[in-house]
């Protein structure tokens, strides 16, 4: 992560250690745009971001089965969070399990391997059968 926070002695710490285990994201100071890992502002292109912490539940929108690089089928999804900005993640679970509109909740922040935020359902959909 790119930021660092104040801890309580008054030094700073790198948002990736253990003490926080949210997701965090930026907000635009101008127009009020949430972003997730941006320089600047992608609707008005200000540079003026604070750092705002994720509840870490979202909606996903498209998903993918990779093969590539794993001894194993994974999973790659764009998750629409309920702050309002997009980010690419992992769901947990069997790929093919996982389809657009299944709600899910953040796993963890970052997965040590890929560094990419773990997802995993909030519910099990209803899907008819097939």
């Amino acid at each position: 992560m790119l930021d660092a926070s104040t801890a309580e002695n008054g030094t700073t710490a790198p948002i990736d250690t253990p003490a926080f285990d949210g997701l965090c994201f930026q907000r635009c100071e101008w127009c009020g745009t949430p972003s997730f890992h941006r320089l600047l502002c992608p609707v008005c292109a200000s540079s003026d971001l604070r750092t705002e912490h994720s509840e870490g539940r979202g909606v996903v929108r498209r998903t993918t089965v990779l093969h590539r690089g794993t001894l194993s089928a994974r999973n790659e999804s764009l998750i629409e969070m309920a702050e309002g900005f997009t980010v690419r993640g992992r769901v947990l679970g069997p790929p093919a399990a996982i389809h657009p509109g299944d709600r899910v909740q953040l796993s963890r922040a970052e997965d040590p391997v890929r560094r990419e935020p773990l997802f995993q359902l909030m519910d099990e959909p209803y899907r008819p059968w097939a």
